[in-house]
């Protein structure tokens, strides 16, 4: 029988197409059997029961505990500045003056009103005068005492506070124009700060309940206060209530408008831990598993539920007990049932 050249070159192509299929299944039939034989080597760990502090952390910001818009009562040229933005003052210090123009003849007036009220006192003593008259020359200067106070106090301004100057509307020598205010003094020892909380928490914030906060602009310090007072109603819309935080600041150390994060503790809970190692994520979800480790040196999956973190154990709250063994180290290579080899 002859063979062409094309018939002799197809038939050492299948030979050499089944040699090649031969080694590959060989291939594949050795890889199974060595993975079929290497046993999985892992790291455990006991789980244990531990005190867990129940605390949240809160974003919040710096405001002072007071602000007062110091303003007279009716318009006039600002005759004397006295303070400037970022002078501290104390309560009752004069701030500014107005022009006294009207505060002088209410007090020529308040004069003569009082001299007149002497006079008449003594005729009413006397007798020479009716009651009517004397009560109603005493209403007259009881009258212009109270007007004079009232442009007293309106045109000397006093900080009704002790704290810092964070605004000035006028200069010297402006009328004011009843738009902005003469100043903004802001209370700032203490301070406060208005905490949103879950509503889930409600029942176990009191008042006068110890806080600690820490400022971004303040690195490394950290600051105690205590809740000062419990908003009475929730957030329907994002199912959280107000607590106000007041912190001393004694050194004026925080500033309003500073960014702070404020530590509450809720309790604290006597619960089973494991290291953070030992827990597995599944891809795609929230969800936590660990492997346990079984008597007969297999593993079997679990899902868990997590609370929180104190160091670098993690609290669990469901799906294990204590004295259970975890693997912490290579679940990579891990299945349900698979054997594995402790170090």
């Amino acid at each position: 029988m002859k063979y062409t050249a094309k018939a002799f070159a197809f038939a050492a192509a299948a030979l050499m197409a089944a040699g090649c299929s031969q080694n590959k299944g060989q291939d594949a039939l050795t890889a199974a059997i060595v993975a079929e034989d290497v046993v999985p080597v892992v790291s455990v760990a006991k789980t244990e029961v531990r005190d867990v502090l129940q605390e949240e952390v809160y974003a919040s910001t710096v405001q002072a505990n007071v602000v007062n818009n110091v303003v007279p009562q009716s318009g006039g040229r600002i005759k004397k500045i006295n303070v400037e933005i970022g002078d501290f003052v104390s309560k009752g210090q004069v701030l500014a003056e107005m022009e006294a123009v009207n505060l002088l003849q209410s007090r020529l007036k308040l004069v003569n009103d009082s001299t007149e009220l002497v006079r008449l006192k003594g005729l009413y003593q006397a007798g020479a005068i009716s009651k009517s008259d004397f009560e109603t020359a005493e209403m007259g200067y009881k009258v212009s005492r109270t007007s004079y106070e009232n442009l007293l106090e309106n045109t000397v301004l006093r900080s009704p506070i002790s704290g810092v100057i964070t605004a000035r509307g006028y200069d010297a020598g402006d009328m004011y124009a009843m738009q902005l205010p003469l100043y903004v003094v802001q209370q700032i020892t203490p301070v406060k700060l208005l905490v949103a909380i879950s509503e889930s928490r409600y029942s176990k914030v009191e008042k006068g309940q110890s806080v600690t906060l820490t400022a971004d602009a303040l690195p490394g310090r950290t600051f105690e206060g205590r809740i000062n007072r419990i908003y009475p109603v929730i957030d329907p819309a994002s199912h959280t209530f107000t607590a106000e935080v007041v912190v001393p600041n004694s050194d004026r150390a925080l500033r309003p408008g500073m960014y702070a994060n404020v530590k509450v503790l809720f309790g604290i809970n006597s619960s089973v831990v494991v290291p953070g190692t030992a827990l597995v994520k599944q891809q795609g979800s929230g969800v936590r598993t660990v492997f346990v480790l079984n008597a007969d040196g297999t593993v079997t999956s679990r899902v868990v539920t997590t609370g929180r973190r104190a160091d670098e154990f993690v609290e669990v709250l469901e799906g294990l007990s204590e004295g259970e063994t975890v693997v912490t180290a290579g679940q990579a290579a891990l299945k349900d049932g698979i054997k594995v080899e402790v170090i």
